[in-house]
């Protein structure tokens, strides 16, 4: 993927703040739960790190975690982004991988996915289409509030890798990220703030 334009866009990230399960480490997927008392503090918190960047088109998931987050962070008109949403789990909604492994020891979701759910090829296809569209937007910056999972995922393929390889990216809830270019090489400028 290369940029269509110049100077090259880049690609900011915000991740919903804390909910009951995320919190607790369960996988929420399309479940829609609020953010708790600390997670609006935390998307607050995040409009800090943000408010200095002019932003060209906001994007969010219409899922009601991400939607707040982008309110509180200082974007309540953001266009709801339907690819945006977090990865479908299927039958491992609302359960921790911790519960998970008790049965299978070696689990993890990079590798081994989920019953009756997403693909993660799937996921990376959803993140393809917004880095499609940012990349030949003419736009400078674009931010996208999402979620733990899908966000990580959007990096990886930012970068041109395999969506496996969002396992390196760890990022906690409310935390923002901008994705830009060293030169002509995608590239994380900045991480979890």
């Amino acid at each position: 993927m290369t940029a269509a334009t110049s100077p090259r866009p880049q690609l900011w990230i915000l991740r919903h703040g804390e909910t009951e399960w995320s919190k607790s480490g369960q996988y929420t997927g399309l479940t829609d739960l609020p953010l708790t008392v600390e997670g609006e503090q935390q998307a607050v918190e995040a409009r800090k790190v943000l408010e200095s960047i002019d932003f060209d088109l906001v994007l969010t998931s219409p899922l009601r975690r991400a939607r707040r987050t982008a309110e509180l962070a200082g974007y309540p008109e953001a266009v709801h982004e339907p690819l945006a949403v977090e990865w479908n789990y299927g039958d491992y909604e609302g359960i921790s991988s911790d519960l998970i492994r008790k049965d299978n020891p070696d689990y993890l979701i990079w590798t081994d996915g989920v019953p009756n759910g997403e693909t993660l090829d799937e996921v990376a296809a959803r993140a393809d289409k917004i880095i499609g569209r940012v990349l030949e937007s003419g736009m400078d910056n674009v931010l996208v509030v999402a979620h733990g999972h899908f966000s990580r995922i959007l990096t990886a393929r930012w970068l041109e890798m395999d969506a496996r390889e969002g396992r390196h990216f760890i990022l906690g809830t409310a935390k923002v990220c901008t994705l830009g270019w060293d030169k002509r090489t995608p590239a994380i400028v900045r991480w979890g703030l």
